[in-house]
């Protein structure tokens, strides 16, 4: 998927002067996160926008947080806040390539095991099919826990007005999405919402059990509709919708799997945004109690779509560093094309990219 999927085949003008609001809807992905990171680094770098509202999910929560981290830290010292939040989340990725890919974490983890003697890759399998990581990893051993209580003041970001954040993570027993923010977004709630099942034990918050926001939330836009005021949300999106090939080898299979089911929650939502918009084009809405969705999307186009899902789990640092590139150009390129949309239209075309069969009818 490319990132001019707009309604309109021309090129929008740029204007340089105007200054425009946006809410920013970050995608769940793991490592592939470094490319949401390159995103917000060339938007932060641009000051014609200002940032009004994000909402994350797993790794697009991690990035989040780093991201306010820096407006906060900036407010209690007097810094330029935009410098302050590309240095914060520059930091919070350095330190990921520092911490070594999830699948090494997991190898630790399984040497530890008693009576396994077997080849990593076989013992890998068989702890994906009968050891849960309440007993792979009793200890709940997580290092990102530990680099983000390091990085982040989340009593800061907390007490933050601008940008409101918002992180979604997925309620274990009932599979509603849930969203924490204010005094609630705390770092078990960052660690709930980038919880991957079969790899960390669920994160408890109040007694309930919480799994990677990415099931139910992917992420999360009704805050962004409903407690920010600016109309313009842009999507950075991770996942591909589209897969031109129909996979054949268990690695594939199992990769589009994972696809489909990360982007689930995000066609659901798509499907309401686009319901509410026609109702109120069709006069059948009251403006004064809803407002018209203004969509945006940044994504990776067939450069993302190169990397495997099993890469998520990957913290190479040419591949970070490759991922972060990508997102610093696509940003710019979305910007070079739309910069003059916002706060007048939308530039991704719902209906082509998100609808199916079920779409709601008016």
């Amino acid at each position: 998927m490319q990132n001019d999927s707009t309604p309109s085949s021309k090129t929008d003008p740029v204007q340089p002067q105007a200054h425009r609001p946006i809410n920013l809807a970050l995608q769940g992905g793991g490592s592939h996160g470094a490319f949401t990171w390159g995103v917000l680094d060339t938007l932060l770098a641009d000051e014609r926008l200002s940032i009004e509202g994000i909402s994350g999910a797993s790794a697009g929560a991690v990035n989040a947080v780093a991201l306010a981290h820096g407006y906060a830290s900036a407010l209690a010292s007097g810094e330029d806040a935009r410098l302050a939040a590309r240095q914060s989340l520059r930091r919070v990725w350095e330190g990921v390539v520092g911490l070594g890919s999830l699948g090494s974490i997991q190898n630790s983890l399984l040497k530890m095991l008693p009576g396994f003697s077997m080849p990593m890759d076989m013992m890998k399998g068989a702890m994906n099919r009968l050891i849960s990581p309440y007993q792979a990893n009793p200890l709940d051993i997580n290092p990102l826990r530990d680099l983000l209580q390091r990085e982040v003041d989340f009593d800061a970001v907390a007490r933050l007005r601008q940008p409101k954040v918002f992180v979604s993570a997925t309620h274990v027993t009932t599979g509603k999405v849930e969203v924490f923010e204010g005094k609630r977004l705390s770092l078990q709630a960052v660690m709930a919402s980038a919880c991957l099942p079969m790899m960390f034990q669920a994160v408890e918050i109040d007694g309930h059990a919480y799994w990677d926001g990415g099931y139910s939330g992917n992420p999360a836009i009704t805050p962004l509709i409903n407690q920010c005021s600016t109309r313009d949300i842009l999507l950075v999106q991770i996942s591909p919708l589209v897969r031109p090939q129909t996979p054949q080898n268990p690695a594939d299979i199992l990769d589009r799997i994972s696809e489909l089911t990360f982007n689930s929650s995000l066609l659901s939502q798509m499907r309401i945004i686009d319901f509410i918009n026609r109702l109120l084009e069709n006069g059948r809405l009251s403006g004064d109690d809803y407002k018209q969705v203004l969509l945006h999307r940044i994504d990776g186009g067939e450069a993302m779509a190169a990397y495997p899902v099993s890469s998520k789990l990957s913290t190479d640092p040419s591949m970070i560093q490759a991922l972060f590139q990508l997102g610093q150009s696509a940003a710019e390129n979305w910007l070079h094309k739309h910069y003059a949309a916002l706060g007048v239209k939308s530039t991704v075309n719902i209906r082509r990219d998100y609808l199916d069969d079920m779409k709601l009818g008016i």
